[in-house]
């Protein structure tokens, strides 16, 4: 099949992301998604959108099996693999109602999870969550996430905030590029990390607001002034490269 080069682009990029996931054990069997929304150059201004084919493991994600839908989780090529309609309902939500989501990443890492299920959520603490200040949001766990009607809920709780805590479920995070909202959902699972592994090691120091508010505006890596996360992203995609370049296929 011939794509359109943007198209290409696009789905070559997206197919990095998910082998970038496994490596980094991001991975929930066949479940979960990252999906970016195509640019207009391709739809002609319609909203379609990228996602992994259910049934695969991220590992096994290629650029040509990517699966192109439309907001409503229909498939809108050939590609004889399924759709997870649980998995788009939360992503479609966002790429409809946020104009700057191009990008959404959604992970049930054991240490996101289980911040996610404490009654105080992230803690402001250490020197990841510092850079977090108030780019945060929470939303209560409704159960799995297949009814539409929990969208306006979704939307009001997240605002305009590009990382989000879904309690007792997982972590995620939208952006205006690909790399941007990996930079963000990484900094906020290291801040996850670290909060988990302290934990066991007594009360710790707060990071007052004053300073996580100062460490968050001089985060360079979420400024798309020095490339929003490109630099980052790039990196682990080289190191995909050297492991297994199959998903440029």
């Amino acid at each position: 099949m011939k794509w359109h080069p943007d198209e290409w682009q696009a789905r070559v990029q997206l197919a990095a992301c998910y082998r970038v996931f496994d490596m980094l054990g991001w991975t929930e069997m066949i479940y979960n998604h990252i999906t970016v929304r195509l640019p207009d150059s391709v739809t002609d201004g319609k909203k379609q959108y990228l996602i992994n084919p259910f049934g695969l493991h991220y590992s096994e994600v290629t650029a040509s099996n990517l699966v192109k839908i439309d907001t409503a989780g229909n498939k809108l090529d050939d590609n004889p693999y399924p759709v997870n309609p649980a998995g788009f309902t939360v992503h479609s939500a966002i790429h409809e109602a946020i104009p700057d989501a191009h990008c959404v990443m959604h992970t049930h890492t054991t240490t996101g999870l289980a911040v996610a299920c404490t009654q105080g959520g992230l803690a402001q603490n250490n020197f990841y969550s510092a850079q977090l200040h108030d780019l945060v949001a929470y939303h209560d766990f409704e159960g799995i996430t297949i009814h539409a009607d929990e969208a306006p809920r979704l939307l009001k709780n997240i605002g305009d905030k590009p990382v989000v805590i879904l309690r007792n479920h997982g972590l995620l995070a939208w952006a205006p590029t690909l790399p941007l909202a990996f930079s963000r959902l990484w900094t906020l699972q290291r801040a996850c990390d670290v909060q988990v592994a302290q934990a066991a090691l007594g009360p710790a120091i707060a990071v007052p607001d004053a300073v996580a508010k100062k460490t968050t505006h001089d985060s360079f890596q979420f400024d798309m002034k020095f490339g929003g996360g490109t630099d980052v992203f790039d990196a682990m995609t080289r190191l995909v490269d050297r492991k297994d370049a199959s998903y440029k296929q």
